[in-house]
């Protein structure tokens, strides 16, 4: 497959996770609001922030899919990951579109801009015809920037990684993107 491309928007750089990346990821994964709408255990700390950055570096290696740490042009910060998720689960829907931002970022476009630019990457780069994002249904932040992007809720189920509670399945097609 492919390593992580570099995108650009009008305010983000969508790069590869580095290690220096670590206290900027963790102190965003580390905030109540994070914790709860991701539903990040407690103990969870530095070195699973760590892994998940690696995760999503071996995801582009191995599948072409991934999230990028989006950097604030201005400021140079780490504020945050988003981009398309295809992990190895049986019930997983296909190419996950997802976003999650440091708390002090909310509000401010972020996440429906590089939500916008991981849906373009999915269509045009990887030739994708449909895209999916899988939210929790008390998540209604995320929701709303699907439903921004154009995603439409299709399905809610209780996958098997996290069965403790369902997600909305949000569904997004090419020709409904198209037409945009």
């Amino acid at each position: 497959m492919t390593a992580c491309p570099t995108l650009e928007t009008k305010r983000l750089i969508l790069r590869p996770f580095r290690d220096d990346d670590l206290g900027d990821y963790f102190a965003m994964m580390d905030t109540p609001e994070l914790r709860e709408s991701l539903r990040i255990r407690d103990e969870e700390g530095k070195t699973e922030a760590w892994f998940t950055m690696a995760w999503w570096l071996g995801q582009w290696e191995l599948r072409g899919t991934g999230n990028w740490a989006l950097e604030d042009k201005v400021s140079g910060s780490v504020i945050g990951r988003a981009g398309l998720n295809n992990p190895a689960r049986d019930d997983w829907p296909g190419v996950e579109v997802g976003w999650a931002l440091h708390p002090d970022w909310w509000g401010l476009g972020y996440a429906t801009e590089a939500g916008a630019e991981s849906v373009r990457y999915g269509f045009e780069e990887l030739g994708e015809d449909r895209l999916f994002s899988t939210i929790l249904l008390d998540n209604y932040r995320s929701q709303s920037v699907a439903q921004r992007l154009g995603f439409a809720l299709v399905d809610t189920k209780t996958l098997s990684h996290y069965p403790k509670e369902p997600h909305g399945i949000w569904a997004l097609d090419r020709e409904s993107w198209t037409v945009r």
